[in-house]
């Protein structure tokens, strides 16, 4: 005869590689910690047992908790990135003025080289900001 084994975890995504905390071994207690931690999944692990109590079956469900990943995706720290055009170097920043500081520089330094900015979001990816200097 099966046995299922039941237990939870709070996690920050549905990726390979993503942060899990837990086991927990309730849905509610497994949503408080995801909650603090600011994790918007919990994810449902089922061990399937055998007769000698060997686990014969892993089923993993992800469960998005309500709210949570608009939320994440709203507070989500958005990061600067430049990026020369004709060499590629490329520099991040946290602030709009850095990143124009490090462009003024590298284009004074090498004539002719054009810097793109990008911002990036957790999420939502890279995007190009065209004419951010114009």
């Amino acid at each position: 005869m099966a046995y299922k084994e039941i237990f939870w975890m709070a996690c920050d995504s549905t990726e390979q590689l993503r942060a899990e905390y837990g086991p927990f071994h309730t849905r509610a207690e497994a949503e408080v910690e995801a909650r603090k931690l600011g994790f918007g999944y919990l994810l449902r692990y089922e061990h399937i047992l055998g007769a000698n109590e060997e686990i014969e079956e892993v089923r993993c469900i992800f469960i998005e908790l309500p709210g949570a990943v608009s939320e994440m995706l709203e507070s989500a720290q958005v990061t600067l990135h430049t990026r020369c055009a004709t060499c590629g170097e490329s520099a991040a920043h946290d602030t709009g003025w850095q990143a124009e500081v490090w462009a003024d520089i590298h284009e004074f330094e090498h004539s002719r080289h054009r810097v793109r900015l990008f911002e990036h979001a957790r999420g939502k990816g890279l995007k190009e900001i065209c004419d951010w200097r114009g």
